[in-house]
């Protein structure tokens, strides 16, 4: 029998740093040769992108696969099986297979899809990785304690009512063999200590959890976790199944683009989605921006209040300089109104 492919899914909320610890996973692959499949919410491939741009050795071009038609836990059958029969069909087949899935996405429907005949015989889940915002997590986001909840109640009201978000967070955290607490160089010692401790009393107690700065962990401690996640599911059920549920529904989810036309001045687009994202029930913001006065591509990206930005490359001869947001959050959010002011 030939040896199985391990496969590793990194999954976790809106900005908690899935796709930087991948371009650390591939600028430290030491000789593998990786495949990506990157699934999208929106229609810009910002994430993969991005990826693309690192021109890494350890994973062409061809090898990013972009699944860009929703979460992918909710079209297994449609997008993610095939895109791995696909991938399986090559001559030359990948030493790793890295599946960054949408910060909606429930990964239990996901691993359970590696037991489909065509994927079980030569794909294995190495292992379930969940990555988590360290300095969101400090805030008392989606945490279960009162004070927390009374906090987030307070600066959004929108959370008076069922919280999908918070079951979501708690299934990455259930499903997970890794997690990984992130981003604690935003914060002091003390404050990373209480929130690991916090979160270490979130997880299975088989789950193993690490600290991590800008996602730079060694790929010896990511990779050969043989998890075999797919024959492991009954201990890693989401609040859907433990409820006799069977499908998870992302109504309460929306995602739109607001075309914001050609040049735009930094200093203004900035100021109007941060200002957005204060008076809105935004989760998240991403695109890329043509600045006046630069060669190279804006690259957006927020996360609640947390707005970043850099410049990530030259615009290509062949590009039509554009200005394009994804705004993602809750169905209940005024539309309208929001795309009214980020074009104000």
């Amino acid at each position: 029998m030939t040896e199985k492919i391990p496969a590793t899914v990194i999954t976790g909320f809106l900005g908690a740093g899935k796709t930087t610890l991948i371009r650390h996973m591939l600028a430290n692959a030491k000789g593998r040769k990786l495949a990506l499949i990157i699934n999208e919410f929106g229609d810009v491939g910002v994430d993969g992108d991005i990826l693309k741009a690192c021109g890494n050795e350890a994973c062409g071009e061809d090898d990013i696969i972009e699944l860009a038609n929703g979460c992918i836990c909710c079209t297994v059958a449609d997008d993610f099986v095939p895109t791995m029969a696909k991938l399986l069909s090559r001559g030359v087949k990948p030493d790793h297979i890295i599946i960054e899935t949408s910060g909606l996405a429930l990964p239990q429907p996901l691993v359970r899809a590696f037991n489909w005949p065509e994927i079980k015989s030569q794909v294995t889940v190495d292992g379930v990785l969940t990555v988590v915002d360290a300095k969101a997590l400090s805030e008392g986001w989606f945490a279960d304690d009162e004070e927390a909840l009374a906090a987030q109640r307070a600066e959004d009201p929108n959370l008076d009512h069922e919280n999908p978000i918070e079951e979501l967070f708690e299934d990455q955290l259930n499903a997970a063999d890794m997690v990984i607490l992130n981003k604690v160089d935003l914060l002091g010692e003390a404050e990373a200590l209480e929130a690991a401790l916090g979160l270490k009393a979130k997880v299975r107690p088989a789950t193993r959890m690490v600290t991590a700065r800008h996602g730079a962990i060694d790929l010896s401690v990511l990779l050969g976790l043989h998890g075999k996640a797919e024959d492991d599911l009954h201990n890693r059920l989401s609040h859907h199944e433990m409820e006799g549920e069977e499908q998870h529904d992302h109504d309460d989810f929306v995602s739109f683009t607001v075309d914001l036309g050609g040049t735009v001045d930094k200093a203004g687009l900035l100021q109007r989605v941060a200002a957005t994202i204060a008076a809105h029930d935004v989760l998240r913001v991403k695109g890329f921006a043509s600045v006046a006065g630069s060669d190279s591509r804006l690259l957006l990206q927020a996360v609640g209040p947390r707005l970043n930005s850099y410049f990530d490359r030259p615009w290509a001869k062949s590009e039509a300089r554009s200005t394009r947001l994804v705004v993602i959050g809750e169905k209940n959010m005024d539309r309208s109104a929001i795309e009214a002011a980020l074009k104000a």
